[in-house]
């Protein structure tokens, strides 16, 4: 079975395929866009740029390709566990709707079964899913936490991200060593011992 085979199998397509309609049309603007902020297009080192970027944003954008709820369901099964499952320290990278700057580090997902788990590395793609378009990263925190709680009915969802902006680090207020913590919580996990185990956890160095 080939790598782009058993991911369609595992309801998760690798995008490494382009549209070349769009790909040509976005071209020709940011061919535009080089000439306007003063560059000069048909410079050797430009010539491909246009269609090398258009090429980047249509795969830092494929998540509006992909259905978050149909990868959990790809893989949920029934199982008597009860006990607090989590998936720590997740990449993330995601495009600011703001300034279409980059946003990145890291999220961490728990969720409490109620009867139902899912395969572990679901959680990841649909962090991934929802990562790769325009984003907020408060938008982000809630529809991780949103598609889990609705798809597994579980006992609880905690979701935490920590991220770093670029929009803050390479223009307007300049600070490099920010970072924005985000959470998002339901079920058990607005309890506060539940929600303090979980802050532990994905504190503690248990590798």
């Amino acid at each position: 079975m080939s790598e782009e085979e058993k991911y369609e199998e595992e309801g998760y397509r690798k995008i490494d395929r382009y549209n070349d309609e769009i790909i040509s049309d976005m071209s020709v603007k940011y061919r535009d866009i080089l000439g306007q902020i003063g560059e000069d297009p048909e410079r050797e080192g430009l010539l491909k740029t246009p269609e090398r970027v258009a090429k980047a944003m249509q795969y830092l954008t494929h998540g509006y390709d992909l259905d978050p709820s149909e990868i959990l369901k790809s893989a949920m099964f029934t199982e008597d566990y009860r006990q607090m499952v989590i998936v720590k320290d997740i990449e993330l990278y995601s495009l600011c709707e703001h300034h279409l700057l980059p946003f990145f580090g890291k999220a961490h997902v728990a969720y409490i079964p109620d009867g139902r788990i899912v395969g572990l590395s679901k959680i990841p793609r649909v962090v991934d899913a929802f990562a790769r378009r325009l984003q907020v990263q408060e938008r982000l925190t809630t529809q991780i936490r949103d598609c889990i709680e609705e798809n597994l009915k579980p006992m609880g969802v905690a979701v935490v991200i920590e991220a770093s902006h670029l929009c803050m680090q390479m223009r307007g207020i300049q600070k490099q060593n920010s970072v924005t913590t985000t959470s998002a919580f339901t079920g058990e996990f607005l309890k506060e011992k539940t929600r303090a185990e979980f802050i532990s956890l994905i504190g503690a160095n248990l590798h």
